[in-house]
């Protein structure tokens, strides 16, 4: 009887084994984490991008399971704070014990965080941000869908700049991690064009007067600008150009492809170009599949799905391929290796395709233009390489 003791304890304690080692994972979930500005200066974004993540987790748990597990979303807010980050990963990883941290808004939120996740083991999942640091340096925990703000810029302003005539270039960037990528961006583009850089200026994170530096873009006559904004800045700094006659072609990167650009802004952001890769799901626009999809969207939610919807929906639809891949056993390390031979095709939202491997953290490097034409966006360019 005695003999048999141990026996009977390994075989039970075995079972259990790997979901005890592995946090975020037990026999029937799987937890995911995210982090998303519902309180603060991009709330629209964050809650958009929150709820494309909820639609799919909610059809995945509705038609079946990830190797028999189903899948929970743990969303915190951090209002666009750096701080507020750290807390809410805290949180998420210490508290919550969650198995990754996907589609986490905002550049400087996600430096902020991820050394608390790197130091429990927790992968970084395709940030909601452009940013290079994203995915470099090299880093076992990093992977990144977004083409980044710097090649964004550098690959398609020579295009546009081309076709506008444009002899003075101009920027007017957010003074932190975002901004400065746009802004190196674009001076590797002229860099490339032989051209200097006609005037630059800058502003700190949640500035709201932009007369200034209108004004010094003007002064400079500036026939081309390069925005590195994003909501209320970009539609701040048109609306003061508008008001004073000043009218360059105005440029700005993924980061202002939004629909309240145009919802905010009115007519005075008609003509704005930007980056983008997948299309802004306008209902009456779109293919069937993807007006079935926004509709499911919108009864979902009581509103009409974005792009940043669509963000938090096809984050949510790779990770749950790359789970897939990784077997019942899923581990950070089942993961990170299913994830390095990843090839995810385009989508019906019309993303570039995508491939991942121990040394390419980035899925593509790629983005096309769109332009506001009559108050919405509308696709204006091929991806440029």
């Amino acid at each position: 009887m005695h003999a048999r003791i141990p026996l009977v304890l390994a075989a039970a304690l075995a079972l259990p084994a790997a979901w005890a080692q592995q946090q975020g994972v037990s026999k029937t979930e799987i937890l995911i984490g995210t982090i998303q500005d519902m309180s603060g200066p991009l709330a629209g974004y964050g809650k958009q991008a929150r709820n494309g993540m909820l639609l799919r987790v909610e059809e995945l748990n509705e038609q079946g399971a990830v190797h028999g597990r189903k899948l929970k979303l743990l969303a915190e807010d951090d209002g666009y704070d750096p701080k507020k980050a750290v807390l809410a990963a805290q949180k998420l990883v210490n508290q919550d014990k969650v198995f990754i941290v996907a589609g986490h808004l905002g550049t400087a939120q996600n430096m902020a965080s991820m050394p608390v996740q790197f130091d429990k083991n927790i992968v970084n999942f395709f940030p909601i941000t452009a940013a290079r640091e994203m995915y470099e340096p090299l880093h076992k925990l990093k992977y990144s869908f977004a083409a980044t703000y710097y090649d964004q810029i550098r690959l398609t302003l020579p295009a546009l700049a081309k076709e506008k005539g444009a002899k003075k270039i101009c920027t007017i960037y957010q003074d932190d991690d975002f901004g400065l990528e746009v802004q190196r961006g674009a001076e590797a583009a002229l860099k490339a064009m032989n051209m200097e850089l006609g005037e630059k200026t800058s502003f700190k994170r949640g500035a709201t007067d932009f007369s200034s530096q209108v004004a010094r873009l003007k002064a400079a006559n500036c026939d081309l600008v390069v925005l590195g904004t994003i909501i209320r800045e970009t539609i701040g700094t048109i609306g003061e150009a508008r008001k004073t006659g000043f009218s360059p072609t105005f440029f700005a990167s993924s980061a202002a492809y939004s629909d309240l650009i145009h919802k905010l802004g009115g007519k005075a952001v008609d003509g704005l170009y930007a980056t983008m890769t997948v299309l802004h799901p306008y209902l009456d626009e779109a293919s069937q599949p993807v007006r079935f999809w926004a509709n499911k969207y919108k009864t979902r939610f009581n509103e009409d799905p974005t792009v940043f919807s669509v963000y938090g929906y096809s984050i949510i639809d790779q990770f749950i391929q790359a789970a897939q891949k990784a077997g019942p056993n899923l581990t950070t390390d089942s993961f990170v290796a299913a994830m390095d031979t990843m090839r995810f095709e385009p989508d019906m939202f019309g993303s570039a395709p995508s491939s991942y491997s121990a040394t390419k953290r980035l899925g593509n490097s790629i983005s096309r233009m769109s332009q506001i034409q009559d108050g919405r966006w509308k696709v204006v360019s091929d991806y440029v390489k």
